[in-house]
């Protein structure tokens, strides 16, 4: 069968890596649509996927017209490639073209408050799946499952931390991962993490935070000379490798948030907004945080990482997580198997 797969950020590639190299063992024929966000590009070509590209849209007034420009560009693709099935995070373009050739859509969403994608896409969508921790119902769309899709890449069955690759960038002493994010997607409106009004409050942050270690930053805005002084310039495929070994993840990246705490590595999300997965980590299994206000959030960075056994103990919690979830890989590749026979009978 003939599957379309339209990822818009890198963890989506993340997710889908190794469905679809199931899905590829199994004689499916696999492509992608992807957009040109980050390093989304580099990481589908490291891995050898096919997959054609359009535009990744940043700013609002952008996102509107890329909604007509990408879908053309994908009913366009799809035309020629006549998939059985179209697959999707959550895409508007996905959902739109699908329904103009007449294709189930299928979508694995893990945001909440992405409120306006959700409006544009679920209404043209067949079915739904969400984590349980997933706080929107959907009707009778939705079907839920037990786990997060960072499991579908970071469980132990599919991820296997190397220390070679902390050598290699001379992290081998204690280092605490500070994320900042330029707080652009569409599901950012309104939202606020950190906040630092000058330099100096950065570097005061930073100031707290070097006492327990060296201090590296993965930012999407090079704002201050001082984000330049700490940046570290990795290859995407070596990230979860450096997050595994870190002491403690503090930024406004839910996704690396997420990625921090089922990695067993202490985890405080910096924002004014909440996530579902986010929530259920923290009340579920005590791996992560989240706290609207910095000032509360280097307090309690401070406060874990006074404890000289806290990564053993996070170790543990993580362990408990894998034990109780789903294979979110044999899920998703079920779940698309399931769709297309049904489409055909």
């Amino acid at each position: 069968m003939k599957i379309l797969l339209d990822i818009g950020h890198p963890k989506d590639v993340n997710v889908f890596k190794d469905v679809i190299a199931e899905l590829q063992d199994k004689g499916h024929e696999v492509k992608v649509f992807a957009r040109a966000k980050e390093n989304t590009r580099r990481m589908l070509e490291d891995l050898g996927i096919d997959y054609h590209l359009c535009p990744y849209y940043s700013n609002i007034g952008g996102k509107a017209f890329g909604i007509v420009v990408n879908d053309f560009r994908l009913y366009q693709f799809a035309s020629k490639f006549r998939p059985d099935i179209f697959v999707s995070p959550g895409s508007p373009y996905s959902a739109h073209v699908s329904r103009l050739l007449r294709r189930p859509h299928i979508a694995f969403p893990d945001t909440e408050i992405a409120g306006l994608v959700m409006k544009l896409t679920f209404p043209f969508t067949d079915k739904i799946y969400t984590s349980t921790s997933f706080y929107v119902d959907l009707g009778p769309k939705q079907v839920r499952f037990e786990g997060y899709y960072e499991l579908a890449y970071l469980h132990p069955d599919h991820f296997t931390p190397d220390r070679t690759v902390i050598e290699k960038y001379g992290l081998e002493g204690d280092y605490i991962v500070l994320r900042l994010s330029a707080l652009a997607s569409h599901h950012d409106i309104g939202a606020h993490g950190f906040s630092f009004g000058s330099e100096e409050e950065l570097r005061d942050f930073i100031s707290r935070l070097k006492e327990h270690g060296r201090i590296i930053i993965f930012s999407e805005t090079d704002q201050w000379p001082l984000i330049e002084e700490h940046k570290l310039e990795i290859d995407p495929a070596h990230l979860h490798h450096i997050l595994h070994f870190a002491k403690l993840y503090i930024g406004e990246g839910a996704t690396m948030a997420s990625e921090s705490a089922i990695l067993g590595v202490p985890s405080i999300y910096v924002s004014n907004t909440r996530r579902g997965y986010l929530d259920e980590l923290e009340t579920k299994y005590d791996l992560c945080y989240t706290i609207v206000d910095k000032d509360e959030a280097i307090a309690k960075a401070e406060m874990l990482l006074r404890d000289k056994e806290l990564n053993d103990k996070w170790r543990v919690k993580a362990q408990r997580l894998y034990d109780s979830a789903t294979d979110i890989v044999k899920f998703i590749v079920d779940s698309i198997e399931e769709n297309i026979i049904k489409e055909r009978s």
